[in-house]
């Protein structure tokens, strides 16, 4: 498992990351991003790999 850290200076809440791993991502009624889950999980690891991947402005990170 791997910790999941989010720089939210850099977050533009483009919800890139909720597409795709919304078991761990949503955005909220204001539009900012709520993280459900400080850590992954065999079944969300590869899902939060790509967010990672994913994010235009590298805002989410993976910690071991």
């Amino acid at each position: 498992m791997s910790r999941i850290k989010v720089d939210f200076d850099l977050c533009e809440s483009n919800a890139l990351c909720e597409a795709m791993a919304p078991q761990v991502f949503e955005l909220d009624d204001d539009d900012y991003l709520q993280v459900k889950a400080e850590e992954t999980t065999p079944e969300t690891e590869g899902d939060v790999k790509r967010a990672v991947s994913a994010c235009p402005r590298a805002a989410i990170s993976l910690e071991d």
